[in-house]
Protein backbone atom coordinates (compact mmCIF):
# COMPACT_ATOMS: atom_id res chain seq x y z
CA UNK A 1 0.00 0.00 0.00
CA UNK A 2 1.05 3.55 -1.10
CA UNK A 3 2.20 5.61 2.13
CA UNK A 4 1.93 9.06 2.79
CA UNK A 5 5.33 10.59 1.37
CA UNK A 6 3.96 8.49 -2.22
CA UNK A 7 0.95 10.49 -2.33
CA UNK A 8 2.66 13.58 -1.78
CA UNK A 9 5.20 13.14 -4.55
CA UNK A 10 2.85 12.10 -6.63
CA UNK A 11 0.45 14.90 -6.08
CA UNK A 12 3.97 16.73 -7.47
CA UNK A 13 3.65 19.51 -5.20
CA UNK A 14 6.34 21.97 -7.49
CA UNK A 15 3.29 22.18 -9.96
CA UNK A 16 0.49 23.79 -7.51
CA UNK A 17 2.35 27.37 -7.42
CA UNK A 18 1.78 27.74 -11.43
CA UNK A 19 -1.60 26.36 -10.61
CA UNK A 20 -2.91 29.16 -8.60
CA UNK A 21 -1.36 31.97 -10.21
CA UNK A 22 -4.36 32.81 -11.86
CA UNK A 23 -6.50 32.61 -8.90
CA UNK A 24 -3.65 35.54 -7.80
CA UNK A 25 -3.85 37.38 -10.55
CA UNK A 26 -8.22 37.86 -10.75
CA UNK A 27 -7.98 38.03 -7.08
CA UNK A 28 -5.92 40.90 -6.57
CA UNK A 29 -8.20 42.74 -9.75
CA UNK A 30 -10.90 42.19 -7.60
CA UNK A 31 -9.72 43.95 -4.71
CA UNK A 32 -8.68 46.55 -6.74
CA UNK A 33 -12.27 47.54 -7.84
CA UNK A 34 -13.53 46.65 -4.23
CA UNK A 35 -15.21 43.09 -4.83
CA UNK A 36 -13.02 40.56 -3.16
CA UNK A 37 -14.42 38.20 -0.95
CA UNK A 38 -12.13 36.00 1.48
CA UNK A 39 -14.62 33.07 1.30
CA UNK A 40 -14.41 33.07 -2.35
CA UNK A 41 -10.86 33.30 -2.67
CA UNK A 42 -10.60 30.32 0.06
CA UNK A 43 -12.92 27.97 -1.81
CA UNK A 44 -11.16 29.17 -5.53
CA UNK A 45 -7.49 28.43 -4.21
CA UNK A 46 -8.76 24.90 -3.12
CA UNK A 47 -10.08 24.11 -6.12
CA UNK A 48 -7.30 24.93 -7.96
CA UNK A 49 -5.71 23.03 -5.96
CA UNK A 50 -7.94 19.96 -6.19
CA UNK A 51 -7.58 20.20 -9.84
CA UNK A 52 -3.79 20.49 -10.28
CA UNK A 53 -3.28 17.41 -8.19
CA UNK A 54 -5.84 15.28 -9.77
CA UNK A 55 -4.41 16.16 -13.14
CA UNK A 56 -1.25 15.35 -12.06
CA UNK A 57 -2.32 11.85 -10.60
CA UNK A 58 -4.53 11.61 -13.98
CA UNK A 59 -0.61 12.24 -16.03
CA UNK A 60 0.89 9.86 -13.82
CA UNK A 61 -1.68 7.03 -14.48
CA UNK A 62 -2.93 7.43 -18.12
CA UNK A 63 1.02 7.68 -19.02
CA UNK A 64 1.93 4.72 -17.29
CA UNK A 65 -0.57 2.59 -18.85
CA UNK A 66 0.15 3.78 -22.29
CA UNK A 67 4.00 2.76 -21.44
CA UNK A 68 5.01 6.86 -22.27
CA UNK A 69 6.49 6.63 -18.78
CA UNK A 70 9.50 4.21 -19.45
CA UNK A 71 13.38 4.04 -18.70
CA UNK A 72 13.71 7.31 -21.22
CA UNK A 73 11.81 9.80 -19.62
CA UNK A 74 13.32 12.32 -18.48
CA UNK A 75 12.84 14.04 -14.51
CA UNK A 76 11.76 12.71 -11.58
CA UNK A 77 10.30 9.29 -11.55
CA UNK A 78 6.03 8.66 -10.74
CA UNK A 79 4.83 7.04 -8.52
CA UNK A 80 3.61 4.01 -10.87
CA UNK A 81 6.50 3.97 -12.64
CA UNK A 82 8.69 3.48 -10.11
CA UNK A 83 6.61 1.14 -8.62
CA UNK A 84 5.73 2.67 -5.29
CA UNK A 85 2.11 2.91 -6.01
CA UNK A 86 -0.46 0.55 -8.04
CA UNK A 87 -3.24 0.95 -10.49
CA UNK A 88 -6.01 0.29 -8.42
CA UNK A 89 -4.47 2.84 -5.54
CA UNK A 90 -3.92 5.79 -8.29
CA UNK A 91 -7.43 5.14 -9.75
CA UNK A 92 -9.13 5.06 -6.50
CA UNK A 93 -7.01 8.56 -5.56
CA UNK A 94 -8.18 10.17 -8.73
CA UNK A 95 -12.29 9.26 -7.99
CA UNK A 96 -11.28 10.65 -4.29
CA UNK A 97 -9.55 13.82 -5.40
CA UNK A 98 -12.79 14.61 -7.99
CA UNK A 99 -15.07 13.99 -5.72
CA UNK A 100 -13.38 16.68 -3.13
CA UNK A 101 -12.74 18.47 -6.06
CA UNK A 102 -16.38 19.17 -7.16
CA UNK A 103 -17.84 19.71 -3.91
CA UNK A 104 -15.18 22.56 -3.39
CA UNK A 105 -16.78 23.89 -7.04
CA UNK A 106 -19.86 23.29 -5.71
CA UNK A 107 -19.42 25.07 -2.50
CA UNK A 108 -17.76 28.11 -4.44
CA UNK A 109 -20.85 28.49 -6.74
CA UNK A 110 -22.95 28.58 -4.07
CA UNK A 111 -21.36 31.77 -2.10
CA UNK A 112 -20.22 33.28 -4.96
CA UNK A 113 -23.92 32.93 -6.92
CA UNK A 114 -26.24 32.06 -4.13
CA UNK A 115 -30.21 32.59 -5.48
CA UNK A 116 -28.57 35.75 -7.82
CA UNK A 117 -27.85 34.41 -11.35
CA UNK A 118 -29.29 30.67 -11.43
CA UNK A 119 -27.93 30.91 -15.17
CA UNK A 120 -24.42 31.52 -14.17
CA UNK A 121 -24.54 29.29 -11.40
CA UNK A 122 -25.11 26.60 -14.20
CA UNK A 123 -22.48 28.02 -16.19
CA UNK A 124 -19.69 28.31 -13.57
CA UNK A 125 -20.89 24.51 -12.90
CA UNK A 126 -20.68 23.13 -15.83
CA UNK A 127 -17.08 24.87 -16.08
CA UNK A 128 -16.33 22.90 -13.03
CA UNK A 129 -16.91 19.65 -14.42
CA UNK A 130 -15.31 20.38 -17.64
CA UNK A 131 -12.51 21.49 -15.76
CA UNK A 132 -12.62 18.00 -14.11
CA UNK A 133 -12.78 15.83 -17.25
CA UNK A 134 -9.92 18.10 -18.85
CA UNK A 135 -7.60 17.64 -15.76
CA UNK A 136 -8.11 13.73 -16.77
CA UNK A 137 -8.30 13.41 -20.14
CA UNK A 138 -5.19 14.73 -20.99
CA UNK A 139 -3.48 11.14 -20.88
CA UNK A 140 -6.05 8.85 -19.92
CA UNK A 141 -8.45 7.22 -22.48
CA UNK A 142 -7.90 6.31 -26.10
CA UNK A 143 -9.29 10.04 -26.63
CA UNK A 144 -6.89 11.47 -24.53
CA UNK A 145 -5.91 14.93 -26.05
CA UNK A 146 -2.64 15.26 -24.46
CA UNK A 147 -1.39 12.71 -27.45
CA UNK A 148 -3.38 14.68 -29.79
CA UNK A 149 -0.93 17.65 -29.42
CA UNK A 150 -4.05 19.56 -27.76
CA UNK A 151 -2.69 19.96 -24.17
CA UNK A 152 -1.89 23.49 -25.01
CA UNK A 153 -4.87 24.82 -25.91
CA UNK A 154 -6.46 23.57 -22.65
CA UNK A 155 -3.35 25.02 -20.44
CA UNK A 156 -3.96 28.06 -22.05
CA UNK A 157 -8.13 27.73 -21.15
CA UNK A 158 -8.52 26.88 -17.65
CA UNK A 159 -5.02 28.36 -16.54
CA UNK A 160 -5.16 31.63 -18.15
CA UNK A 161 -8.48 31.82 -18.78
CA UNK A 162 -10.92 29.96 -16.50
CA UNK A 163 -8.27 30.39 -13.79
CA UNK A 164 -8.21 34.68 -13.85
CA UNK A 165 -11.26 35.87 -15.78
CA UNK A 166 -13.19 33.06 -13.93
CA UNK A 167 -12.02 33.83 -10.74
CA UNK A 168 -12.53 37.85 -11.29
CA UNK A 169 -16.08 37.25 -12.17
CA UNK A 170 -16.61 35.37 -9.00
CA UNK A 171 -16.13 38.48 -7.03
CA UNK A 172 -17.48 41.50 -9.41
CA UNK A 173 -20.37 39.27 -11.49
CA UNK A 174 -20.00 41.31 -14.32
CA UNK A 175 -18.00 41.31 -17.32
CA UNK A 176 -14.74 43.55 -18.34
CA UNK A 177 -13.35 42.59 -20.79
CA UNK A 178 -9.63 44.18 -20.15
CA UNK A 179 -9.08 41.28 -17.13
CA UNK A 180 -8.66 39.36 -20.38
CA UNK A 181 -5.21 40.49 -21.13
CA UNK A 182 -3.60 39.54 -17.86
CA UNK A 183 -5.53 36.27 -18.11
CA UNK A 184 -3.80 35.80 -21.79
CA UNK A 185 -0.77 36.33 -19.69
CA UNK A 186 -1.28 33.66 -17.31
CA UNK A 187 -2.66 31.31 -20.00
CA UNK A 188 0.65 32.20 -22.37
CA UNK A 189 3.61 31.04 -19.43
CA UNK A 190 1.21 28.00 -17.84
CA UNK A 191 1.77 27.05 -22.00
CA UNK A 192 5.21 27.48 -22.07
CA UNK A 193 5.86 25.18 -19.05
CA UNK A 194 3.76 22.47 -20.66
CA UNK A 195 6.32 23.33 -23.89
CA UNK A 196 9.04 23.17 -22.10
CA UNK A 197 8.18 19.72 -20.55
CA UNK A 198 7.59 18.49 -24.39
CA UNK A 199 10.48 19.94 -25.64
CA UNK A 200 12.65 17.99 -22.93
CA UNK A 201 10.52 14.20 -23.34
CA UNK A 202 10.59 15.31 -27.22
CA UNK A 203 12.51 11.91 -28.22
CA UNK A 204 10.87 9.97 -26.00
CA UNK A 205 7.20 11.19 -26.73
CA UNK A 206 7.81 10.49 -30.19
CA UNK A 207 8.95 7.06 -29.99
CA UNK A 208 5.74 6.55 -27.49
CA UNK A 209 3.11 7.61 -30.07
CA UNK A 210 2.88 10.55 -27.82
CA UNK A 211 1.96 13.43 -30.35
CA UNK A 212 2.50 16.64 -28.69
CA UNK A 213 2.77 19.80 -30.39
CA UNK A 214 6.51 19.98 -29.81
CA UNK A 215 6.64 15.93 -31.39
CA UNK A 216 4.36 17.72 -34.45
CA UNK A 217 6.08 20.91 -34.77
CA UNK A 218 9.53 19.49 -34.60
CA UNK A 219 12.47 20.95 -31.76
CA UNK A 220 13.43 24.33 -33.62
CA UNK A 221 9.72 25.36 -34.32
CA UNK A 222 9.35 24.97 -30.35
CA UNK A 223 11.88 27.10 -29.32
CA UNK A 224 10.11 29.69 -31.77
CA UNK A 225 6.64 29.01 -30.41
CA UNK A 226 7.74 29.58 -26.47
CA UNK A 227 9.15 32.60 -27.82
CA UNK A 228 5.81 33.80 -29.35
CA UNK A 229 4.41 32.39 -25.89
CA UNK A 230 6.63 34.55 -23.26
CA UNK A 231 6.65 37.88 -25.66
CA UNK A 232 2.73 37.28 -25.98
CA UNK A 233 2.51 36.98 -22.18
CA UNK A 234 4.76 40.44 -21.88
CA UNK A 235 2.57 42.54 -24.26
CA UNK A 236 -0.76 41.74 -23.06
CA UNK A 237 -0.07 42.52 -19.12
CA UNK A 238 1.81 45.49 -20.74
CA UNK A 239 -1.12 46.95 -22.67
CA UNK A 240 -3.37 45.69 -19.30
CA UNK A 241 -1.44 48.48 -17.69
CA UNK A 242 -1.65 51.00 -19.98
CA UNK A 243 -5.23 50.59 -19.92
CA UNK A 244 -5.94 50.65 -16.41
CA UNK A 245 -2.52 52.63 -15.13
CA UNK A 246 -2.97 54.83 -11.97
CA UNK A 247 -0.06 54.78 -9.93
CA UNK A 248 3.71 53.22 -10.37
CA UNK A 249 2.66 50.68 -8.59
CA UNK A 250 0.74 49.12 -11.09
CA UNK A 251 4.33 47.96 -12.73
CA UNK A 252 6.00 46.26 -9.98
CA UNK A 253 5.50 42.85 -11.80
CA UNK A 254 8.13 43.72 -14.31
CA UNK A 255 10.52 42.69 -11.95
CA UNK A 256 9.90 39.45 -12.91
CA UNK A 257 10.70 39.98 -16.50
CA UNK A 258 14.29 40.15 -15.66
CA UNK A 259 14.52 36.05 -14.64
CA UNK A 260 11.93 35.45 -17.35
CA UNK A 261 13.88 36.66 -20.01
CA UNK A 262 17.04 35.38 -18.82
CA UNK A 263 14.90 31.68 -18.91
CA UNK A 264 13.90 32.47 -22.43
CA UNK A 265 18.01 33.07 -23.26
CA UNK A 266 18.87 30.05 -21.91
CA UNK A 267 15.80 28.15 -23.73
CA UNK A 268 16.69 29.85 -27.01
CA UNK A 269 20.66 28.56 -26.72
CA UNK A 270 19.75 25.08 -25.12
CA UNK A 271 21.44 22.26 -27.25
CA UNK A 272 20.52 19.43 -25.13
CA UNK A 273 16.84 19.14 -24.57
CA UNK A 274 17.49 17.13 -20.95
CA UNK A 275 18.91 20.33 -19.79
CA UNK A 276 15.70 22.02 -20.00
CA UNK A 277 13.68 20.00 -16.85
CA UNK A 278 15.40 22.52 -14.49
CA UNK A 279 14.01 25.46 -16.61
CA UNK A 280 10.82 24.20 -16.03
CA UNK A 281 10.91 25.09 -11.86
CA UNK A 282 12.41 28.50 -13.23
CA UNK A 283 9.32 29.38 -15.38
CA UNK A 284 6.58 28.01 -13.10
CA UNK A 285 8.38 30.06 -9.87
CA UNK A 286 8.54 32.88 -12.30
CA UNK A 287 5.11 33.18 -13.55
CA UNK A 288 4.13 32.95 -10.18
CA UNK A 289 6.45 35.54 -8.76
CA UNK A 290 5.45 37.68 -11.48
CA UNK A 291 1.52 36.95 -10.27
CA UNK A 292 2.78 37.83 -7.03
CA UNK A 293 4.00 41.27 -8.01
CA UNK A 294 1.05 42.09 -9.86
CA UNK A 295 -1.27 41.23 -7.62
CA UNK A 296 0.91 43.45 -4.89
CA UNK A 297 0.35 46.32 -7.34
CA UNK A 298 -3.08 46.25 -7.09
CA UNK A 299 -3.21 45.73 -3.84
CA UNK A 300 -1.22 49.25 -3.05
Amino acid sequence: MANFDTWVSAARLRTLPLSISGIIVGSAIAVAQEEFNAVIFSLALATTLGLQVLSNFANDYGDFVKGTDNEERVGPQRALQSGLMTRKEMYWGMIGTAIITFSFAVALIYVAFGGRSLFYAVLFLLLGIAAIVAAVKYTVGDSAYGYRGLGDVFVFIFFGLVGVYGSYFLYALEWDWQVLLPAATVGFLSAGVLNLNNMRDHAADARAGKNTLVVKMGAKKAKQYHYFLLLGAFSCIILYSALSFESIDDLLYLFAFFPLLMHLKRVMENKNPVMLDPELKKLAIGTFILALLFGLGQIL
